[in-house]
């Protein structure tokens, strides 16, 4: 059974990364602050190159070759982000600038974005790059609510692809001898699986021998949060510091679309055995481990009844939408 504390103790170079997109490294930030505070260690955080509509209206991920700006190239699908990288200048396209951008101007470091378009496969080679590359010794796989661990028939559930693609190319990398975590922060608070349904999840885990445990905000960390959700656009992961600040009832998101119960509970991470996670209750990620490709990877969603925010992004954007 795996130990968080333990592994996040012992790590000098761990490796964060937010696996659905948008605003997911902000919530890197603020669990990176107690590994460099505390523990004296040398953390890097990153995410995906999905923004969503509401700051690029592209519907899915772009791919490396739409990037520039980039630090240093590390595989097809991997590279260094700085604050300059972004969406390329191309006809019709607004400049675009990535939230791991933003991350590595508010931090000064430089971040690591992922292309998830060619699937599990590719992505996890990028992240065995990216490894290599910055000598990291621990791999944090970062959910913002939950929908990593989705059973994929909850009545919220609406952007369930990123996530799965990530967990199940770490997966991949714990069966290659990675030191791999992954890690459900703010539970509930994208408003997708209700705070119920998570907890229930994770508790499937734990029943399968795969829980490595639960840690709360602190001040310190707190403040790292705040500092990178003013920076960073995103609602869910702003969620969790008005949580740990007391704030309870029901907050609105998505312009209104999901509901999110704010509770002390939505100030927690909980964290993960990964490979443990796809064998119980991480249904979707399990389902689509095999996916060559994001398209893929969607097709198989599909199969399981299943519709994704690359379905969402795509009706939006849509003429007559």
């Amino acid at each position: 059974m795996l130990d968080a504390d333990a592994l996040l103790a012992a790590a000098r170079r761990p490796l964060l990364i937010g696996v659905g997109g948008g605003g997911d490294v902000a919530a890197t930030l603020a669990l990176a602050e107690p590994l460099r505070r505390l523990h004296g260690a040398h953390p890097v955080v990153g995410g995906v190159s999905w923004e969503r509509n509401a700051v690029d209206r592209h519907a899915g991920p772009r791919r490396i070759a739409e990037i520039a700006g980039v630090v240093d190239e590390l595989a097809p699908a991997a590279v260094l982000a700085g604050p300059d990288t972004r969406v390329g200048e191309r006809a019709g396209d607004a400049e675009v600038r990535f939230a791991e951008s933003r991350a590595a101007e508010l931090t000064g470091e430089s971040t690591v974005l992922v292309d998830p378009c060619e699937g599990p496969a590719a992505v996890a080679d990028g992240l065995a790059a990216a490894i290599e590359h910055l000598e990291a010794d621990l791999l944090v796989l970062v959910d913002v609510g939950g929908d990593a661990i989705a059973h994929g028939n909850e009545p919220g559930l609406s952007s369930p692809l990123c996530d799965a693609v990530l967990l199940a190319a770490g997966a991949e990398l714990a069966e290659q001898g990675v030191s791999v975590l992954g890690a459900v922060f703010g539970p509930g608070c994208d408003g997708e699986l209700t705070l119920d349904e998570v907890l229930a999840r994770v508790a499937e885990i734990a029943a399968g021998g795969g829980s490595a445990g639960a840690r709360g905000l602190t001040e310190p960390a707190a403040a790292e949060l705040e500092a990178a959700v003013a920076a960073i656009p995103t609602e869910a992961s702003a969620l969790p510091l008005r949580c740990y600040r007391g704030e309870t009832g029901t907050a609105l998101i998505r312009g209104g679309r999901r509901r999110v119960e704010l509770s002390p509970l939505c100030a927690l991470t909980f964290f993960f055995d990964v490979a443990v996670a796809l064998e119980t209750t991480a249904r979707l990620a399990r389902a689509v481990r095999g996916a060559t490709g994001l398209e893929s990877a969607n097709d198989v969603l599909h199969g399981l009844g299943v519709r994704t925010e690359l379905d969402l992004e795509r009706e939006a954007l849509s003429p007559g939408s």
